[in-house]
């Protein structure tokens, strides 16, 4: 149900937190993975050696995926690698957190470019390594629909990528690509530490969260396995919300 041998996922983003969780699960379960990071080295070389304990191999790629150059420069690495794709997972995510008035040109651009723009460039670079049957998954937040205090270009460019994601599945759809976003509510990991209310946000969630939890890195990455498998066969542009039923609470 979830034999992923002889399969190849790249994962951007993957050294930390989710997407280190997502790179872990899909190397659990048979592919080999592409950990793609542009600033902690230590954190990558890490989820590499942890993803190579379940027996497959890693490839480490330095890339700043809102520049079209890094990424032709790591896809030419990946084809030479591998010479296949199997499962593109788009991850890395920044954004300046400031109020809406404080917000400069360079600030909306950036986060546009690394969140949004990034995965029509990877999968504009990747497409020519996928078969049918090959899946990508975009890894968004409940800000794309939420209002968040000092979230205003994160959530925009969120909202952006879950529109990205519809207009190329009808795109892929032909080929036989799928292409989804898992949608991940408050989940506790480094980027979080940015906030200056972390606390609040957090115990908000808590209490409103209907299954008492929070949601875990573990959590997005099990659905994201199982939009890897062949059960997810029919599910075409979908957003996949992953956060225990707090979003139902409005």
């Amino acid at each position: 149900m979830f034999n992923l041998n002889g399969k190849v996922a790249l994962i951007t983003g993957g050294s930390r937190g989710i997407g280190r969780a997502i790179a872990l699960r899909l190397a659990e379960n048979g592919a080999d993975v592409v950990v793609n990071y542009v600033r902690h080295k230590k954190d990558a070389a890490e989820t590499a050696d942890l993803v190579e304990k379940f027996g497959r191999k890693c490839l480490v790629v330095k890339a700043n995926v809102a520049k079209q150059d890094d990424v032709e420069a790591m896809f030419a690495v990946i084809e030479n690698e591998f010479g296949q794709l199997d499962y593109l997972v788009s991850n890395a995510a920044s954004g300046v957190l400031k109020p809406a008035m404080e917000l400069t040109e360079r600030h909306w651009n950036w986060a546009m470019d690394i969140n949004a723009r990034a995965l029509l460039t990877l999968v504009q670079q990747g497409v020519r390594m996928m078969q049918s049957g090959s899946r990508v998954i975009a890894v968004s937040s409940l800000g794309a629909i939420r209002a968040i205090e000092n979230y205003t270009t994160v959530g925009a460019s969120k909202a952006a990528l879950e529109s990205l994601v519809r207009h190329l599945a009808v795109e892929l759809g032909p080929k036989g690509i799928n292409i989804n976003t898992v949608s991940a509510g408050a989940v506790d990991t480094d980027a979080l530490k940015h906030f200056p209310n972390r606390d609040q946000i957090l115990g908000t969630a808590l209490e409103r969260t209907p299954l008492g939890r929070l949601t875990t890195p573990d959590d997005v990455a099990d659905i994201s396995l199982f939009l890897c498998s062949d059960l997810s066969a029919m599910i075409q542009g979908q957003v996949i919300t992953v956060d225990g039923g707090y979003a139902i609470r409005g």
